[in-house]
């Protein structure tokens, strides 16, 4: 199967979206958490999130274009500054995954799909309770990307919370701790650790041969 630029286009927009969601493997899966000038909480689920850099801590993600009934995430950071990302685990990926409806700005997906809000004291964005692994992040830019009117937002850790065992030899071990992840937009996985290495030093590069 082979798919030349004009195919993919001129797919039918649901099987493109799934395609081009899927192409590029298995994703984080998190629910950003917000809040508006009202104090109206969301929580959405995102797919994009993205490390940036360590030093400072900064993490991406992207946000489709905003329209009359959506975009309340990229909304509320504009307004607030402030927002949480919260991994999803399999005890609630299908009320994660209904987040994605697109209710009215009013309705807070935390009480519509059954999450707790959690909040750290001078941090006006909430956390989901029932998630392991939360981040608190602090708005540090907005960039347009004009060619399909999408934005990459980013952020800088303020807070970071997960469990003491969550560490392992130095690494976060993502199987123990059952974060999932998405591919396309309605398919979850289970993670599965499958190896370990060292940081890589030029000197210490096996030979490997074809």
């Amino acid at each position: 199967m082979q798919y030349s630029n004009k195919d993919i286009l001129e797919l039918d927009r649901v099987v493109r979206l799934k395609i081009i969601n899927s192409i590029t493997g298995i994703k984080p899966a998190n629910l950003i958490g917000t809040m508006d000038g009202n104090q109206t909480t969301n929580l959405a689920v995102f797919s994009s999130v993205v490390h940036l850099g360590s030093q400072p801590p900064l993490l991406g993600f992207v946000a489709r274009p905003k329209t009359e009934d959506s975009g309340h995430t990229l909304r509320n950071i504009e307004e607030n500054g402030m927002y949480t990302i919260n991994h999803i685990h399999p005890d609630f990926i299908e009320r994660a995954h209904y987040t994605s409806a697109k209710f009215d700005r009013a309705v807070s997906e935390f009480e519509r799909c059954g999450f707790t809000e959690e909040y750290i004291q001078d941090f006006g964005a909430p956390f989901v309770k029932e998630s392991t692994i939360k981040m608190g992040m602090r708005l540090k830019d907005m960039i347009p990307i004009p060619m399909n009117g999408t934005t990459l937002v980013i952020g800088e850790i303020a807070h970071l919370i997960l469990p003491d065992a969550a560490m392992e030899s130095g690494d976060i071990d993502l199987e123990q701790l059952q974060s999932t992840g998405i591919s396309g937009l309605n398919s979850y996985y289970q993670l599965k650790k499958v190896a370990q290495y060292p940081y890589v030093r030029v000197e210490e590069v096996p030979n490997f041969k074809k």
